[in-house]
């Protein structure tokens, strides 16, 4: 009697167990993802270490990358969701890759600038007036950042075509600079924030020339495999958002995640400032730049902006 007691207690644990044990890898989805290691990636980053992910089901490859303009054409391949820009993915779209925006990321605000327009401290220049005739160093020509100074070019009245633009790697924007073989650069965050506390001043930042508050950064994905992955969307979008709340609670956890995507030493990583991140998505975030592009003459076709955004 006591052996048979025994037996069916034992029994009973043992399906309380599984009931409460932590889902395993095959009931997980796969997802492959690709990133950009600099800070606007952050809560990617500590939804994978945290285990926030699998607790939303999903088993998260991340794969570092370098060039974003390459991603559209990886996805439904190489990726399932990637990092892009608003110039990236219009310039996608309109070249025929079907992608969709599934997620946002960064905004840039005010009071929060992630990127600027940086001349050294004894420069002559003192705005965008005086750029005319001047050398530029930009991560990509054609990309946002770039996109944007153009546009702040046009609004001050500057012939684009009496500026010189050179594509120089962050790392080697503050020795151009200095040498005086640049006159300007387009800097983003860290490196923004060294060149500053070096003595050189910024000239604002260029994405606010677009307006007060512009989407910079968001998650895309083939959109057929969007369509059909809803839930899997649905499980992406609210593990950012658990992460931005961890984030929140633990900021020096969040820095150490930082440090380790980024491999920055522990000094430049305490400085930088965290993005201000939304991850809710409108046509009217894509409007904005879809102007943008035509007025500078980048692209010549129209495009409906709610087609760039998942339903």
């Amino acid at each position: 009697m006591k052996r048979s007691l025994a037996g069916l207690i034992a029994g009973v644990v043992c399906i309380a167990a599984e009931l409460v044990a932590p889902a395993t890898a095959a009931d997980l989805t796969p997802v492959r993802a690709a990133y950009i290691p600099v800070v606007s990636w952050l809560p990617a980053w500590v939804a994978k270490d945290k285990g926030i992910f699998e607790k939303n089901g999903l088993d998260v490859t991340l794969s570092a990358t370098q060039n974003l303009s390459v991603l559209p054409g990886t996805l439904g391949r190489q990726f399932d969701f990637a990092p892009s820009t608003p110039p990236d993915i219009i310039k996608a779209v309109l070249a025929g890759i079907d992608v969709v925006a599934i997620a946002g990321e960064g905004i840039e605000t005010k009071d929060n600038p992630s990127t600027h327009l940086i001349v050294r401290k004894d420069s002559p220049i003192t705005g965008m007036q005086d750029l005319k005739g001047k050398v530029i160093a930009t991560p990509t020509l054609g990309a946002i950042i770039h996109v944007s100074v153009l546009h702040d070019l046009k609004k001050n009245g500057i012939d684009l075509d009496s500026i010189r633009a050179v594509e120089v790697p962050f790392p080697n924007m503050p020795d151009q600079l200095k040498a005086g073989n640049v006159d300007v650069v387009e800097a983003l965050e860290p490196f923004a924030g060294q060149l500053l506390a070096a003595g050189n001043r910024s000239l604002g930042d260029p994405l606010l020339s677009v307006g007060d508050q512009v989407l910079y950064t968001f998650w895309i994905s083939e959109r057929k495999w969007a369509t059909d992955n809803h839930a899997v969307v649905e499980a992406w979008v609210a593990s950012l958002e658990q992460a931005k709340q961890y984030m929140d609670a633990n900021p020096q956890e969040a820095r150490a995640i930082l440090a380790k995507y980024t491999k920055l030493p522990e000094p430049v990583v305490q400085k930088i400032p965290f993005v201000t991140y939304r991850f809710s998505l409108n046509a009217q975030d894509f409007a904005v730049w879809v102007n943008v592009l035509q007025e500078l003459g980048q692209i010549a076709q129209p495009l409906d902006e709610n087609s760039l955004v998942l339903k």
